[in-house]
């Protein structure tokens, strides 16, 4: 489960390594639950955390849609 906390300053890692203050996260609702990170009010993918070995890390899963791709020129 990923706190509070952790949610605010993985925000302000994104914001700050992709220049756009737009970008949230939103806790999950319920326990387990993915947690959603937006652009905005659009969905862009969900955060994961992993630890292992004492070893904290985040994994960020962002799905394009082929559908949601601009047309071939």
């Amino acid at each position: 489960m990923i706190t509070p906390e952790e949610i605010a300053r993985v925000v302000a890692y994104l914001r700050g390594q992709f220049k756009n203050d737009r970008i949230n996260i939103k806790p999950p609702a319920k326990p387990n639950a993915p947690v959603e990170v937006y652009i905005g009010d659009e969905f862009i993918g969900v955060l994961h955390r992993d630890e292992d070995e004492g070893e904290v890390s985040y994994d960020l899963n962002i799905s394009i849609l082929e559908e949601d791709l601009p047309g071939m020129v």
